[in-house]
């Protein structure tokens, strides 16, 4: 089965989560807010479920506004599960050193 990974813009919102801030201590609030997965699932079914409430991470449901494809789009698809996981990470350690503030589990 292959696998996404995937990345969805967050809404400036986010920054009055105090579990968001204390995660991304080095962020630059100038800079947009991400939330970075993977999945079985096409990008866009995922974005859809967690907006609408099914295994939805929190702040993607309140805070989603949009996938940016550009940032992810090269990675997929990807064979392994783990193979993906390890992806998720990298993406997440590359946009928070550039500064952004990033949700991953």
């Amino acid at each position: 089965m292959p696998y996404n990974v995937y990345i969805i813009e967050l809404d400036k919102e986010v920054l009055k989560s105090r579990k968001f801030r204390k995660r991304n201590p080095h962020m630059n609030p100038k800079l947009a807010c991400y939330y970075v997965g993977q999945t079985c699932h096409d990008p866009e079914t995922r974005f859809k479920q967690h907006k609408d409430g099914y295994k939805a991470n929190r702040l993607v449901r309140k805070y989603g506004i949009k996938l940016r494809r550009k940032k992810f789009q090269k990675y997929n698809p990807i064979k392994t599960r783990e193979e993906a996981e390890k992806i998720e990470q990298q993406l997440t350690n590359k946009l928070r050193a550039k500064g952004h503030g990033v949700w991953s589990n």
